[in-house]
């Protein structure tokens, strides 16, 4: 049997799923800016029966974070933190993403001719202040004044953007709302939910079993009508997605689970991504089973989607368990590494860039928008977001919340 050179420690795999997961994220977020793109690329619309390759990618960022969550919390315990801190760490975590998640929404909302200043200017500065805040400083305690004015200045920025906004309609323009929470914001809200049932479950295979099945059952029971009697306070207080968000989240979180309860026993090694497998067939069987009933749908978090997507999630991290922990077969990924260790850096950066090339009035030719030339530019785009996270990062520039 195959052994993981150093079981205790976080699974290189998790950082390389992370990584390829998130140079899809940035190539499929930037489809807009070609034509003619494949129906099987893009998102299926809420009413149809599909899905595409864009309603894969955020379902298997969930799951990543799932992943990291018994790791992440293990460790803080091990240097001495208790629950009390550890909640508190999550909901820093959270507040840091729906804030995010907020502002980026509203960016999306905003009435430009209404602004006192440009749309792109106002994006711009909202990335600005995000890496005001949440950049990893030097540990240098003679500039830890600095370092907490540029977080102060950052929170100050985004106060000044705040007031500024218009959005809606150019007519009667309206201030910033909760339209939404965007990807950011649905992320925290799906970790908050993860993190905390971990916290109650620990390492305890059964527990984080229930856990996971609770919300797949919520999601599944909404859709059969049995949770309507809670309409009326629908709108006040529910679990994100139905369910579907916070599913995926504690899927990763059981797949940690057993291998962490595999490493006290010795066992891992082929049998673990084999039992990922069988998990996957279970998922993928579940989500066929009720795609009948009410379709698969991204937009709508059908249980269909729900299923298919947590499957193909359990089988791309069996493979990547079995080729990066095991086979130790990893060096091809050091390319888009800063894809896996900087991830929100990584996710940041398009935002600058689609601002500033708009402003200096730069465009492609057709040419390079359409057709494969049109998706090998995107592809090629996305790795050279993930350099400059690298590049940047060497230069002391990396967000962490």
């Amino acid at each position: 049997m195959n052994k993981v050179a150093s079981p205790s420690l976080r699974l290189d795999s998790i950082d390389v799923f992370r990584a390829v997961t998130m140079f899809l994220m940035i190539f499929v977020n930037d489809l807009w800016t070609l034509e003619d793109v494949p129906d099987w690329l893009e998102h299926s619309k809420a009413a149809e029966d599909a899905m595409g390759l864009s309603d894969v990618v955020f379902p298997g960022f969930l799951f990543i974070v799932g992943l990291s969550i018994p790791f992440a919390i293990s460790n803080r315990k091990q240097k001495g933190d208790n629950n009390t801190l550890i909640i508190m760490h999550i909901a820093e975590r959270t507040f840091a993403l729906l804030l995010m998640g907020i502002f980026i929404v509203n960016y999306e909302n905003i009435a430009g001719p209404a602004m006192a200043v440009s749309k792109y200017v106002w994006e711009i500065g909202m990335v600005v202040a995000f890496f005001m805040i949440w950049n990893v400083y030097p540990a240098n305690p003679e500039k830890n004044g600095l370092y907490t004015a540029l977080r102060i200045a950052g929170y100050l920025l985004l106060a000044g953007l705040a007031m500024i906004y218009k959005g809606g309609d150019s007519e009667n323009p309206s201030w910033m709302g909760v339209h939404w929470y965007g990807i950011l914001g649905l992320i925290g809200w799906s970790y908050l939910l993860g993190a905390l049932t971990y916290l109650l479950t620990g390492d305890r295979m059964k527990w984080a079993i229930a856990g996971w099945l609770f919300f797949e059952l919520f999601n599944l029971a909404d859709f059969a009508g049995i949770l309507d009697f809670l309409d009326p306070v629908k709108k006040y207080v529910w679990i994100v997605g139905s369910g579907s968000m916070p599913a995926f989240v504690v899927g990763g979180v059981v797949a940690s689970v057993i291998y962490r309860n595999g490493v006290s026993r010795n066992t891992i090694g082929n049998t673990y991504w084999i039992i990922l497998i069988v998990l996957s067939v279970v998922c993928l069987a579940y989500g066929f089973g009720t795609r009948p009933f009410w379709g698969i749908s991204k937009i709508r978090a059908t249980p269909a989607w729900v299923g298919i997507c947590t499957g193909i999630s359990f089988l791309a991290f069996s493979f990547l368990f079995w080729l990066v922990d095991l086979q130790k077969f990893k060096n091809w990924a050091n390319i888009i590494k800063p894809a896996g260790t900087a991830t929100l850096t990584c996710y940041l950066i398009p935002y600058i860039w689609y601002a500033v090339i708009t402003l200096a009035g730069i465009s492609l030719p057709m040419i390079l928008r359409t057709g494969v030339i049109g998706l090998v530019k995107s592809a090629c785009f996305s790795l050279l977001v993930i350099l400059l996270t690298g590049a940047i990062n060497r230069m002391g520039v990396k967000l962490k919340i």
